[in-house]
């Protein structure tokens, strides 16, 4: 397990990533700028890997933003693309 979450993590670490409308917009909302959950996927921990989701594989990573709130991120792997799309971000706590 975590084969998808090591494609998301060096496609992120090579900058092969892109943040989806829908997180775009939870980002705004939240008030998480939107280079801090691609910068704290290298730190983060897989809860959930679902290699057969469709249309393209997801994982579910705990993160910790530098304020110390724990969030989950949500991320697809792009395989025609080689690339890892930011899905959406949900404070754990509330």
């Amino acid at each position: 397990m975590g084969i998808v979450f090591d494609r998301i993590r060096a496609a992120v670490a090579a900058e092969r990533y892109l943040i989806g409308v829908h997180a775009g917009y939870q980002l705004d909302e939240r008030g998480i700028p939107d280079w801090q959950v691609p910068a704290g996927i290298a730190e983060g921990r897989l809860l959930r890997e679902r290699p057969d989701a469709r249309p393209n594989p997801i994982v579910e990573v705990e993160q910790i933003l530098l304020d110390g709130t724990p969030v989950k991120a949500v991320w697809s792997w792009l395989p025609y693309h080689e690339a890892a799309k930011l899905v959406t971000v949900h404070f754990l706590d509330r």
